[in-house]
């Protein structure tokens, strides 16, 4: 029994031995190969498609968060000193970033909002909208800054981030440029199927008017001339007042507006509320993608996803 167990130590012994070396170096390959982080989940779909078969990528909100309001947690900063690279909008949007981001090397970072091609295809906040907007009190939709930031819902501006990521990609690993360069070929080629495709689909509803309760989709409706007639802004957690409902009610009358569009964190009841007494249908938008798995094609998907969310409503 003695030498059966001196014989058993000796082989595991041995067999440290020899995985040893192969631990060290796999342990320096996952450093060597940290992972890309996206701040906001539809950048991340941006981003896992270049990344595909290069690296790791990860999303730094979890579905829900708001990226005007969302609380940090140790771990995020963690992820974020050993990223390779950080892709975030901007501070108007992610306005916790800019301090999660003070002692990060402006070279591991790309802000969207900062790309030069990127600046001239801007749209200012509430561009082209002559149409009606009403207040009631400050939630957390609210953006202050000049521009618009949700840029992940223009197509054009998508092909800019995706060049991006790619160049970055490029200085990060110039071994897999090969790879690099056809994970972008492919997403140029999949995006403008995709364009067309939705341009096909939404022809039919483009002179449908609709309201919506957040002020997101500005570049998707310019892009593909879709009638917003205007947009209310409401706390999704508190019951509106009398005086804010009718005078809701009587812009949807006014305008007659086939649809009112409400997003995922609304509930049923105070929508109900609000389209009481008029003919409006209820929409849903998600523009924030939370009900889509992260995948190399993933933006197309959160594309398809929105425009089908449009046509359920308005083309009923």
């Amino acid at each position: 029994m003695k030498n059966h167990i001196v014989k058993t130590f000796k082989l595991f012994i041995q067999y440290l031995i020899i995985l040893t070396p192969i631990l060290i170096i796999q342990s320096a390959s996952n450093y060597a190969n940290a992972t890309v982080i996206s701040s906001v989940k539809p950048i991340g779909f941006i981003t896992q498609a270049i990344t595909s078969g290069i690296t790791d990528a990860e999303i730094l909100l979890p579905d829900g968060a708001s990226p005007h309001t969302y609380a940090l947690k140790p771990s995020d900063l963690k992820n974020i000193k050993s990223a390779e690279l950080v892709i975030w909008v901007g501070e108007d949007m992610e306005t916790f970033m800019p301090t999660l981001l003070k002692n990060i090397d402006k070279q591991k970072q790309i802000e969207l909002m900062e790309i030069p091609a990127i600046k001239t295809l801007l749209r200012t906040n509430h561009d082209d909208h002559s149409h009606e907007e009403i207040n009631h009190h400050q939630s957390d939709h609210d953006h202050h800054g000049e521009y618009d930031e949700h840029i992940w819902l223009s197509p054009e501006i998508a092909k800019i981030i995706a060049q991006s990521i790619h160049d970055k990609l490029i200085t990060l690993y110039p071994d897999k440029k090969i790879k690099i360069d056809e994970n972008l070929n492919e997403f140029t080629i999949k995006l403008s199927e995709t364009e067309q495709n939705i341009a096909k689909k939404l022809i039919n509803v483009q002179n449908r008017g609709y309201f919506v309760f957040h002020d997101a989709y500005g570049y998707f409706e310019s892009q593909f001339r879709l009638k917003n007639l205007g947009s209310f802004t409401i706390n999704p957690a508190v019951q509106p007042g009398a005086q804010k409902v009718y005078a809701i009610q009587q812009k949807l009358k006014e305008h007659q507006a086939v649809c009112v569009f409400i997003e995922p964190q609304f509930s049923p009841a105070i929508i109900e509320k609000l389209v009481n007494g008029t003919n409006v249908r209820i929409g849903e938008l998600n523009p924030l993608g939370t009900d889509i798995m992260p995948s190399k094609d993933a933006y197309f998907q959160f594309l398809m996803k929105l425009t089908q969310q449009l046509l359920d409503c308005l083309d009923k």
